[in-house]
């Protein structure tokens, strides 16, 4: 139920916001603290246990986090040049780029028979590194055409991501037996909360999406499409097996596209936000497209997970 209904509810809120953006732009101003809210039910989630491949397989999660890092951000930059985009959609798409790995993509392991806990792995370890690098990439590759306020850009990250995710994990530890009972709900919580997210910010961009998104959506499928293909063939090259593959491929590939989408509004303006606001509903659909053909290719091949 939750592997069709996450999808088609991200489908049907984004949606909402493009055709009837009036319905929901008295959320636009509250999304900064909704996305606190997904990522704090996202530490909620976070368990130790999970965490304890960074022990047993350091250099698969090293692996996929310069992948995640690398590839991605310079992807966008070179995507965006090639097909000519403005200054500020090449801001916002190197923003996509740049920021950690989406909670998304740990299902979308699982559904394509990768390593679920790398996956868990890999998203925590972007995502408190993004602080860091994520500024520091934007400023590197789109200072030069746009104004980048980088300090600004950790303050909202730190705000919007590790605070929350950092109290999620404080209220798990502390009422544990309370949260082990409300686990059930707590994915659905977390996908209502950023399918909200979504529909906010396609009504600030549903203006710019209907008059230039062809390009844009182009540039979002071609810059996801071969983060998948990238971010295999660097788990390929680092000699990692095939499940750690394909953890590392969803990994590389699906971006925390909410946050993208609300820091590019916040840093740069709503047309900036664009190659995000496309992301939080196209990441979705092409990774459960792409899950289907992993696991397609396994049966064809008799390869296991």
């Amino acid at each position: 139920m939750a592997v069709i209904g996450f999808p088609l509810m991200i489908v049907v809120f984004g949606a909402i916001g493009v055709i009837w953006p009036n319905s929901v732009s008295p959320v636009a101003p509250h999304i900064p603290e909704l996305l606190g809210v997904v990522m704090f039910l996202m530490g909620l989630s976070l368990k130790v246990e999970d965490l304890r491949v960074l022990k047993s397989a350091p250099y698969s999660v090293l692996i996929a986090v310069v992948a995640q890092y690398l590839i991605m951000p310079l992807l966008g930059y070179a995507i965006a040049i090639c097909l000519n985009l403005e200054p500020l959609l090449v801001a916002g798409l190197v923003v996509l780029g740049s920021v950690p790995g989406g909670a998304s993509s740990n299902i979308v392991a699982y559904l394509a028979g990768g390593n679920v806990a790398l996956s868990v792995a890999a998203t925590s370890v972007s995502t408190i590194l993004a602080p860091l690098l994520s500024p520091v990439l934007v400023l590197w590759l789109v200072g030069s055409r746009v104004e980048v306020d980088a300090g600004a850009m950790v303050t909202q990250i730190l705000k919007m991501v590790l605070v929350p995710v950092f109290l999620g994990v404080v209220v798990q530890l502390v009422l544990r037996q309370v949260v082990e009972r409300l686990a059930p709900v707590v994915p659905w919580l977390s996908a209502a909360a950023l399918a909200v997210v979504i529909a906010g910010i396609m009504s600030g961009s549903s203006d710019t999406i209907l008059q230039s998104g062809l390009i844009v959506v182009i540039a979002v499928m071609i810059h996801n499409a071969l983060g998948f293909c990238l971010g295999f063939l660097a788990a390929k090259l680092a000699g990692l097996q095939e499940r750690e593959r394909r953890s590392i491929a969803i990994e590389v590939g699906m971006q925390n596209a909410g946050l993208a989408a609300t820091l590019s509004s916040l840093s740069f303006g709503p047309l900036a936000a664009l190659p995000a606001a496309v992301a939080t509903i196209w990441h979705n659909i092409a990774g459960a497209i792409f899950a289907s053909f992993l696991l397609k290719f396994r049966d064809q091949d008799g390869s296991k997970v």
